[in-house]
């Protein structure tokens, strides 16, 4: 009786090696929910809720939270759009930033206010969106009152009467010369050195004229 034949090993067939889904559609070079996560780390800056906000397990969040920020794909983006962001803070913030220039030269505008800038050569008043930048700048109020003629369905419309409230030329021009320091100086000019002079001896100035007690000439008679 012969020996059954032992069973040879089914050799195990080699894996394939996995390749890159292509068929996942990819924000800049990201997979769908790296993409999430870089938006919202760019609002919130904590890894951790970004990660569960883009639709990852909030069991392993905080884990793949650090490893997306170390990815160097996610790393530079997030960078690049840092950058960016950043610079469009500084952008706003200078549009937006009360400087002693832009002041000067928002009252040098109302100083120099030219009310013929405000017609056309014609005579014609000009619309508010025809004002050229420094005679809209001198513009804080308009009124618009419509004109009708004709009563019940005759009643129309036959004009527009427009009255532009103008900023106070005067303090406009007081406020610059403070700013050139002009009263100072027309202080100085019309000072009268009498006049400071009986004011100090009023005053009691250590410094000034100081009356004598006695005469020492007559002490010597």
């Amino acid at each position: 009786m012969t020996a059954p034949k032992a069973k040879k090993k089914a050799k195990p067939t080699p894996k394939t090696p996995k390749t890159r889904d292509r068929s996942v559609p990819r924000v800049n070079g990201l997979l769908p929910k790296q993409a999430a996560f870089v938006a919202e780390y760019l609002i919130s800056g904590n890894a951790t809720q970004s990660a569960i906000h883009a639709g990852y397990s909030p069991k392993t969040a905080h884990v793949i939270g650090q490893e997306n920020l170390r990815k160097p794909a996610i790393a530079s983006l997030l960078a690049e759009k840092q950058t960016v962001i950043a610079a469009r803070q500084d952008e706003r913030l200078a549009q937006m930033e009360l400087t002693k220039e832009r002041v000067a030269r928002e009252i040098a505008r109302i100083s120099f206010f030219d009310p013929r800038k405000m017609f056309a050569a014609d005579g014609r008043p000009l619309a508010i969106t025809e004002l050229d930048s420094d005679t809209a700048a001198c513009v804080i109020g308009l009124d618009v009152l419509e004109q009708y003629e004709g009563t019940g369905e005759y009643r129309h419309l036959v004009g527009l009467i427009k009255k532009y409230k103008i900023a106070d030329k005067n303090s406009a021009l007081d406020k610059a010369a403070k700013i050139l320091g002009m009263f100072a100086i027309d202080n100085e000019q019309r000072a009268d050195p009498l006049a400071s002079l009986l004011q100090a001896i009023t005053g009691g100035n250590s410094s000034a004229f100081q009356p004598v007690a006695r005469d020492p000439a007559h002490d010597e008679d």
